[in-house]
């Protein structure tokens, strides 16, 4: 079995983490020493994103925030049952838009495409199939 485990480095592991549980309506980890510099987002136990502060711990590939642009080149995705919730979620967040929402012919489903706090760009997207618009 493989299970994607998708780790960003971001600025501030505690407001991301608090953007992304209130955006998947993830489930709330207890309080723990590590938190400044690391979290998991899980949703009904299954682990969902890591964030990973930049700059700590010295791991490779999580230094200087500014070397280049966050997530050149990558999407984060979730598939949400709850496409509606999930966009007024968004929309409580203040998240910057940048796409929809829309309904995408080819899956056939809707997109909402923002950007997190750090700037990288997340799609939220309703189960392939569905035939809203």
């Amino acid at each position: 079995m493989i299970e994607p485990q998708p780790l960003i480095a971001v600025r501030n592991v505690r407001a991301s983490s608090r953007w992304y549980t209130e955006l998947l309506a993830g489930d709330s980890l207890p309080d723990h020493e590590h938190r400044d510099f690391y979290d998991r987002i899980s949703c009904a136990g299954k682990l969902l994103l890591q964030l990973h502060a930049w700059d700590a711990e010295d791991h490779p590939n999580l230094v200087n925030a500014d070397a280049a642009p966050p997530g050149h080149g990558v999407v984060l995705w979730f598939q949400v049952d709850d496409f509606d919730s999930a966009v007024e979620r968004a929309r409580g967040l203040s998240a910057e838009i940048i796409d929809g929402p829309r309904f995408n012919p080819a899956p056939r489903h809707r997109e909402l495409w923002i950007r997190d706090p750090d700037g990288y760009v997340v799609v939220i997207a309703s189960p392939d199939g569905e035939r809203g618009s």
